[in-house]
């Protein structure tokens, strides 16, 4: 999905059962557990090239040299869009959300995506 592209309906459905990996704090991480997230990308869980949301690079051209460098981690997984993820999280815990508008606003901004790890995901 690109930057003003529409969020399309839901292809299948994620429920988080266990503490995602990840450079966010544990307390903020574990408050995904039990969330179920619209999956809007992919059917099924894909590898991808990922980054962690505080050490990510900041621009595109950046991100491509870092994928090119070997410094991107292979992530298999289901894609989410960010905002509504931390919107939904904020709706059980908004200390947690908070955290991510506050620490981590280009992981969670227009057109940004997360990937939840399959080991951590139940498809429902």
């Amino acid at each position: 999905m690109f930057p003003g592209e529409a969020v399309t309906q839901p292809i299948i459905t994620i429920r988080i059962v266990a503490v995602p990996p990840g450079e966010a704090p544990y307390w903020v991480r574990e408050k995904w557990i039990g969330l179920e997230l619209p999956v809007t990308r992919y059917p099924e869980a894909r590898r991808f090239h990922g980054f962690g949301v505080l050490s990510q690079p900041r621009y595109w051209w950046m991100h491509w040299l870092a994928v090119l460098l070997g410094r991107a981690e292979i992530i298999e997984g289901y894609v989410v869009e960010a905002s509504f993820a931390v919107d939904l999280l904020g709706r059980s815990n908004q200390q947690a959300a908070a955290w991510w508008r506050e620490n981590a606003p280009l992981a969670v901004g227009p057109g940004r995506f997360f990937i939840f790890h399959t080991h951590a995901c139940q498809v429902i």
